[in-house]
């Protein structure tokens, strides 16, 4: 057997685990078999997220708690125009009722600023949450049920657009003689109507779910839901079950000051979408500075991590410093990697306006462990693969280059990757550095062809001299009640098996 077929019949056996674990039926909605995992004894985590860097445009002390199960009722908004995988430009307005019933509006554009409008699709259905995810810890799984689906065409390029894709007869039935601005249905679950699956439409984000809730500093809130992710190729978007999460969005009453975007889309119908106010770019790009994560983030397959970038124009090099954690609040970490190398500014995206093109290598990585358990995975390791064969101890740093990376993290040296980024301030006049999003399925984009069209979570700018050289590295988060201690920690070989299977390091 070869060595391709060998890992993809591993992959298949460790995501037949995985989902036989995650279907496991019990009595409580909330259960976790204690077995593997220990039990939850609080629901309820709260953190504080100190600043990675001091800079003046940051708010210490952020708590942010977070309920499990979540409580959806109300309406959350996109706060930005969001882009995804294709790419494919849209905001977003859903309200989930007391009665489980949710209505959304998806509104689609034709330009990544959502200034011009396409056409807008609402959905209304069904959600129920299940139990807590065996698979994404701190989120929840639900179960949805669509009912009808309409769509309004705004522009006529839209609707040929839609004629391309969608078969004779639902073009038939729904786009003949379409009139922009009336409302036309593509699905209806009661009357037999289905023109979703050919168009590649799904609502899957809808079956994972997390809402949390950041106590500003002043005493006011702001709730975030967070729905799942959206897989990177286009073909798999109507079978893929979320293993990550989208941005998030916004309660409409307890959102961001300003959000000009808030206001806009809890007024906004499918008659009528919201036209975004122009968002100027931070141009032209620069790099220049260090650059660190907001919030401790998510990737599908159960890692979470922080990222803290710095780039020197100059000298066309950077380093990048990923914190790994094994829980969501990212207070529990595992281990650290120090990455760096060089890069090359291309031109701006044919494919996705406002973004720039980069090609970045990877010459040197270095590992911190950070827990005892890791430590003795890496020190198992063959001689060569992984640094210093019995050399792993808690809190030292190794560099693997001289074992060209470490084949049980997913680390190969030296590497290259195609790239797409974008600058733009954001409510507070902060410049945001955006990177191009990971593939779903964790490969990475080592061809043009593969480069990314769509974005991660956006990262802040942070002036260096208002950083003391002592924080340069330093993120801390700190628990501000015994709940987060309270979950448990995922066996390090499960992470392990995972770095193996899908491929830990994407360098961004």
């Amino acid at each position: 057997m070869s060595k391709g077929h060998f890992t993809r019949l591993l992959r298949g056996l460790w995501v037949l685990w995985l989902w036989q674990a995650d279907l496991v039926s019990s009595s409580k909605l909330w259960e976790v078999p204690i077995a593997l995992f220990g039990s939850f004894s609080n629901h309820t985590t709260s953190l504080e997220w100190e600043p990675q860097c001091q800079y003046p445009h940051l708010q210490d002390g952020i708590r942010i708690t977070a309920d499990i199960p979540p409580r959806l009722e109300g309406s959350w908004v996109s706060t930005r125009c969001e882009v995804r995988p294709g790419p494919e430009f849209l905001t977003r307005s859903y309200t989930f009722y007391p009665s489980h019933l949710f209505k959304a509006l998806q509104h689609y554009y034709t330009d990544s600023g959502c200034e011009e409008p396409a056409y807008s699709l609402v959905v209304r259905g069904k959600l129920r949450l299940r139990q807590a995810s065996w698979i994404t810890r701190g989120a929840t799984k639900t179960e949805h049920h669509l009912h009808k689906v309409g769509i309004v065409i705004h522009s006529p390029g839209a609707m040929h657009q839609l004629a391309a894709r969608l078969p004779s007869v639902c073009v038939g039935l729904t786009l003949g003689g379409m009139v922009p601005g009336r409302l036309y249905e593509l699905y209806n679950a009661r009357a037999g109507r289905d023109c979703l699956g050919a168009s590649g439409y799904s609502m899957m984000e809808l079956g994972l779910v997390r809402v949390e809730t950041q106590h500003q500093p002043h005493g006011g809130l702001v709730q975030e839901l967070f729905l799942g992710d959206v897989h990177t190729d286009w073909t798999q978007r109507t079978y893929y079950r979320p293993m990550g999460y989208q941005q998030p969005l916004q309660n409409a009453m307890h959102h961001i000051h300003p959000c000009p975007a808030c206001a806009l889309l809890f007024r906004a119908s499918e008659q009528r979408p919201p036209v975004l106010p122009h968002i100027p770019a931070a141009t032209p790009l620069s790099l220049d500075g260090r650059w660190v994560s907001q919030r401790c983030e998510a990737r599908p397959a159960v890692l979470f991590l922080t990222r803290d970038f710095t780039f020197r124009p100059d000298e066309h090099s950077w380093e990048g410093l990923y914190r790994h954690y094994s829980e969501p609040t990212c207070s529990q970490p595992t281990f650290t990697l120090r990455a760096s190398g060089h890069y090359a500014q291309g031109g701006p995206s044919a494919k996705v306006a406002g973004g720039t093109e980069f090609v970045f290598k990877v010459t040197r990585a270095r590992v911190t462990v950070l827990e005892g358990a890791t430590a003795r995975v890496l020190n198992e390791t063959r001689r060569g693969s992984c640094g210093k064969a019995g050399g792993w101890e808690v809190g030292v740093e190794q560099d693997v280059t001289p074992t060209d990376g470490c084949t049980v993290l997913g680390i190969k040296l030296p590497h290259k990757e195609y790239e797409l980024f974008k600058t733009e301030l954001d409510h507070r006049r902060r410049t945001l550095l955006f990177i191009g999003e990971r593939p779903t399925d964790g490969s990475s984009p080592d061809r043009p062809q593969k480069r990314p069209t769509s974005y991660q979570a956006a990262l802040v700018h942070c002036c260096e001299e208002d950083t003391p050289t002592s924080q340069r590295h330093t993120n801390q988060l700190k628990l501000a009640a015994s709940g987060t201690n309270n979950l448990p920690r995922l066996p390090f070989f499960v992470l392990v098996l995972v770095s193996l299977l899908w491929g830990w390091y994407c360098v961004f």
